[in-house]
């Protein structure tokens, strides 16, 4: 079977963006690998969720290895780089921060992995991050690089369908599918992320694949629980019915670097299909 690496920024966006395509691999009896660049410093925990004295990063690091396990992962590493927080913020500036790190020493880093684990396919973001964050924009320009380092060719930019998005959101909106028993709060997040949704992920005819997760989305809920410090279950995602939830996060969407589809026809739906060397399971 093959090897999987999925290289994301923080803890919890392996689960967020690729949870449901990590679990379907290792049921598949593929080798399931996670590469985080930053353990998520700069977070907004929930409240009351630390103990005493505890420091946010230790708590992200638990967290993200119990979901790697409920997705299946059998590795989880990470690069050693501090969060850089939101595009703007003074963290920017922070030396030791993903975002100021040198893009081909982290690359060798992230290198050295993919040759250890002998990775077939690996997932990055789209060049813009998905929604512009430093260290998500840092994790395309590092994927990218340690890919062509080691010579991969199945390489994966993870993304939203935009789309998608504002369609699902319009049509969650206009048939008040929230509205029994929403909070103002609720209701203004609905609204701030409907008009967002022309900011988020890739247009449809740019994307390649649509990864059906449908059968592992209580793994990716399972997953994006054991986040509990930064995501609650009032938030928004965790109170959403299972029918939306399903339809939100059943499909799963990535460009295949170097590749494009044609206008209409079908998205492809496996990151394996073009895998031709088989490691031993």
């Amino acid at each position: 079977m093959a090897t999987l690496v999925t290289f994301h920024a923080h803890p919890d966006d392996e689960s967020i963006a690729t949870g449901g395509s990590m679990a379907k691999a290792a049921a598949a009896g593929h080798r399931v690998v996670l590469v985080v660049g930053t353990r998520g410093e700069q977070g907004e925990p929930v409240e009351g969720v630390l103990d005493e004295g505890e420091h946010l990063w230790e708590r992200r690091v638990q967290e993200t290895h119990r979901s790697a396990e409920i997705l299946g992962a059998e590795r989880v590493e990470f690069l050693g780089y501090e969060d850089s927080g939101m595009m703007g913020e003074p963290t920017n500036d922070n030396p030791n921060c993903f975002w100021q790190a040198d893009v081909e020493e982290a690359a060798e880093k992230l290198a050295a992995l993919l040759r250890e684990v002998g990775a077939d396919v690996l997932t990055i973001y789209d060049d813009h991050g998905g929604y512009g964050h430093p260290d998500h924009i840092q994790v395309h320009r590092v994927g990218a690089r340690a890919a062509e380092l080691t010579g991969l060719q199945h390489v994966f930019q993870a993304t939203m369908n935009r789309d998608r998005i504002r369609q699902m959101m319009e049509a969650q909106r206009e048939a008040g599918v929230f509205d029994a028993g929403m909070s103002e709060e609720d209701r203004a997040q609905l609204e701030e992320r409907t008009a967002d949704a022309a900011d988020f992920g890739s247009p449809e005819a740019l994307i390649t694949h649509a990864i059906d997760v449908s059968a592992q989305i209580e793994q990716k809920r399972r997953s994006m629980e054991a986040h509990a410090s930064q995501i609650s279950e009032e938030s928004f995602f965790m109170k959403m019915p299972p029918e939306v939830f399903a339809t939100a996060f059943g499909t799963e969407w990535f460009i295949k670097s170097g590749s494009s589809r044609a206008e209409g026809a079908a998205f492809a739906g496996d990151l394996f299909e073009s895998v031709s060397r088989q490691v031993p399971s």
